[in-house]
């Protein structure tokens, strides 16, 4: 669910000067002129993900998965100044960009979603609605784990490789666990992740 840093930083500093309207000429986004309001959008300051423990702990339970786990990849993907207003600024230059708090894309949240109690809610909803993606991230987290083989030979927990397979999709996971080794994004992502570890637990009181 990674989107690129320097993407979004570039993203940011072209929001604040000129409403994100670097496109290339043949961009079908660099002839869309931002309102004012949305020139004007700014991360809200508090980027901490531990202000959304109660949720992940509600939402982790529900979906049966680690809340230490939910945290740690919120931690992960707050790289990304989530602002509702430069989500979508974002998404008119990349389309395919991932959308809420837990980065998610649209085809993985319409995949999770089927047959859940949240199946009529919208991607869209999702930069403005924090504990939908965290819903949402906890019952795809859910659905990984059940591709997870019950043996593999990975030095990987399997908590890391659920990780990945968030990252990378469940295909590259399902490869990890036969003891491939991944690429730098990837092993970068699990780096990460086990220095947000301790802290995940802390926030969530798990660990």
């Amino acid at each position: 669910m990674r989107v690129r840093r320097s993407g979004w930083t570039l993203c940011l500093a072209l929001s604040l000067l000129a409403g994100c309207t670097g496109a290339s000429p043949t961009s079908p986004a660099a002839s869309t002129e931002p309102s004012a309001s949305t020139t004007a959008a700014v991360p809200d300051g508090n980027q901490d993900p531990a202000r959304f423990a109660a949720q992940v702990r509600t939402r982790a339970a529900e979906a049966g998965v680690s809340p230490q786990l939910v945290m740690a990849i919120l931690y992960n993907e707050s790289y990304k100044p989530h602002d509702p207003r430069l989500e979508r600024e974002w998404q008119k230059l990349k389309p395919d960009a991932a959308f809420g708090v837990a980065n998610m894309h649209r085809a993985t949240f319409d995949a999770t979603k089927r047959g859940r109690a949240f199946a009529g809610r919208d991607w869209q909803e999702l930069p403005d609605d924090p504990d939908l993606a965290i819903r949402a991230e906890a019952w795809y987290l859910h659905d990984l784990s059940g591709q997870l083989p019950a043996k593999h030979t990975s030095a990987f927990s399997n908590d890391e490789l659920l990780a990945l397979g968030y990252n990378a999709g469940p295909g590259n996971m399902k490869v990890f666990a036969r003891g491939t080794k991944p690429g730098p994004p990837a092993q970068s992502y699990v780096d990460t992740l086990r220095g947000n570890w301790a802290k995940a637990g802390a926030v969530v009181g798990s660990g």
